[in-house]
């Protein structure tokens, strides 16, 4: 870190590769000897930070042979040169800190994103990528592999873990099985699933190519993820680098988002199929029923439509969080699975997101099951009722 503070403290007289060209090129770093290479290198590196903004899979500076791996890392470029507070769409300016020839067809990069307000520098991101020169140009990928290249791997049906030295090797069977179960309810057919377990998220950040950030600042876990064509990439970064334990709850909202969209999912219905499929904080749908039935369906004036959307707790904590509106809409896939097969609830699912108005949750609840506004109340404690 001190070494690339002192890089950026040099860049306070700056030249720019060329008059238009976005990547700003300070007088210390050592380009490649051979001229017409370096301007290969920077003017593909440059097409790569513009393409960036597009979807991952339209960016043709993306190197092919590890694309998802570096899809990751530019969902985590994308829109770096934002400021909000200074209401700027290009505030923070993209800086090349280093470049390093490893072979002679890849080269090591590094760049930072840096703004300056009334003469302070401020850094946004640092990010590291692998130029592989093809052809008359270069593509780029991740630094992922690089990183985890002494890494042990595990193959579980089409899971194949990544980890440091010890993996609980009877979770990762039972985690390979349930993605077996949930794709084949899904219809995801082939989906390979690579998982890469990190102590936590300055670890993950730091494998997949990310520096620093300034949104992470003091922030210890988080899980990011990436999808290309039939390949998904998990990176965990959540204190259990032996994979000792997994949540069903989660896993089914993973696997579902491999398969829809997320602009299209409802959330209080994904919520509702996670809990009748895996439950949740570790409670079996069974359990949530039950307190949900001792807690909330205790009162029998309850009307469901005019509570719905209101989201109250009846969880024992606010992290342990339950919502009866998520246990409504399990009765009702429950419901909708048995009369209908899965193919009703993937239609149910996908209705659009949650929104006040409901009208897309009513319209397909109505084609689906002939529940509608009028009778929802009735039709809900008709479930209620009848479930053991």
């Amino acid at each position: 870190m001190k070494n690339l503070f002192t890089i950026l403290f040099a860049f306070l007289s700056f030249s720019s590769f060329s008059q238009n060209n976005p990547l700003i090129i300070s007088k210390v770093i050592a380009m490649p000897k051979d001229s017409l290479e370096s301007k290969k290198l920077i003017l593909s590196l440059n097409n790569l930070l513009t393409a960036k903004e597009k979807s991952n899979e339209e960016n043709n500076f993306v190197w092919k042979n590890e694309n998802v791996e570096t899809y990751i890392l530019l969902d985590e470029m994308k829109g770096v040169e934002k400021s909000g507070k200074n209401k700027d769409d290009f505030f923070f300016k993209p800086y090349l800190t280093n470049i390093v020839k490893l072979n002679d067809l890849e080269y090591y990069i590094q760049l930072s994103y840096i703004g300056m307000n009334e003469n302070v520098q401020m850094l946004r991101a640092s990010f590291e990528l692998i130029a592989h020169k093809e052809n008359d140009d270069f593509k780029f990928s991740s630094s992922l592999l690089r990183n985890t290249s002494s890494w042990e791997t595990m193959k579980v049906n089409n899971c194949i873990f990544h980890y440091k030295s010890t993996i609980n090797t009877a979770t990762a069977k039972n985690y390979g099985k349930a993605v077996a179960a949930f794709d084949k309810k899904l219809n995801a057919k082939n989906q390979q699933t690579d998982i890469y377990l990190c102590s936590d998220l300055p670890e993950l950040l730091k494998i997949i190519g990310t520096e620093y950030k300034l949104d992470y600042n003091s922030r210890l876990t988080s899980t990011f993820s990436s999808k290309s064509d039939n390949r998904l990439l998990i990176v965990k970064g959540d204190n259990d680098t032996k994979f000792d334990n997994f949540d069903l709850h989660d896993l089914w909202h993973e696997r579902l988002k491999n398969v829809v969209s997320s602009k299209i999912i409802n959330k209080p219905v994904d919520e509702g199929c996670a809990y009748l499929y895996g439950g949740s904080w570790g409670i079996s749908w069974k359990t949530i029923f039950k307190t949900f039935k001792e807690k909330v369906a205790n009162d029998k004036q309850k009307n469901w439509l005019e509570n719905y959307g209101k989201f109250d707790n009846f969880g024992e904590t606010k992290e342990t969080h339950l919502m009866a509106e998520y246990v409504i809409n399990a009765l009702i896939v429950q419901k909708i699975e048995k009369e209908k097969g899965f193919a009703g609830v993937l239609e149910f699912v996908s209705c659009g997101k949650y929104n006040k108005e409901n009208d897309n949750y009513f319209q397909s609840l109505e084609k689906l099951t002939g529940i509608t506004k009028t009778n929802f109340n009735e039709k809900v404690w008709e479930l209620i009722n009848a479930e053991k």
